[in-house]
């Protein structure tokens, strides 16, 4: 059955928190949907503007938090508020500090953080490709030095429902599950 492209179904849809600083040092985050690990150091957002694409322009840094299911709350709210309307991260009660690598804000609720200077801003396009400079995980997400996502607990973004969902369990080995079939 054909539906409406306008809708198109492209999963998973990370939950991404984008923080940055204006001109006089406030931190803001914002929530967005559209982005992808585009090279092994590099992110690749599409933001239309925002106070948050504002504030990358004139700092040309961000910070990319990855949202997770014991964030599912604050991080919807950083997308449904506006930072020109409100500081978002005073009434959400978070807590920040400054990148030791970007001129941008580390959201200290979320356990996985990706530190990024501006690489390329496209404007027309609206895409934004950030250069993956360091990266902050928490001792309670780690097994063995490695992110381990059924710690991590990743959200997904479901535009057929507008929820959000827990990226899951184990289903296969990549690189070795399909050599059955060679």
């Amino acid at each position: 059955m054909e539906f409406d492209s306008k809708h198109s179904v492209i999963v998973p849809e990370g939950v991404f928190i984008i923080g940055t600083y204006d001109e006089n040092g406030v931190p803001n985050a914002m929530n967005a949907a559209w982005g992808i690990q585009s090279d092994f150091e590099e992110i690749t957002l599409y933001l239309s503007k925002h106070k948050t694409t504002e504030n990358i322009k004139k700092t040309g840094a961000f910070t990319v938090a990855c949202a997770t299911r014991k964030t599912v709350v604050i991080s919807d709210y950083f997308g449904i508020e506006s930072g020109n309307n409100v500081n978002k991260i005073e009434k959400a009660g978070v807590h920040v500090h400054k990148s030791a690598h970007v001129n941008a804000p580390i959201i200290e609720e979320y356990p996985l953080t990706l530190e990024c200077e501006v690489k390329e801003w496209n404007e027309e396009k609206e895409m934004l490709v950030g250069r993956i400079v360091s990266q902050q995980a928490d001792e309670s997400i780690l097994t063995d030095g490695k992110v381990d996502l059924s710690k991590l607990e990743p959200i997904m973004y479901d535009a057929s429902f507008h929820v959000y969902r827990v990226i899951g369990e184990v289903v296969g080995k990549a690189f070795s599950d399909g050599k059955q079939i060679k």
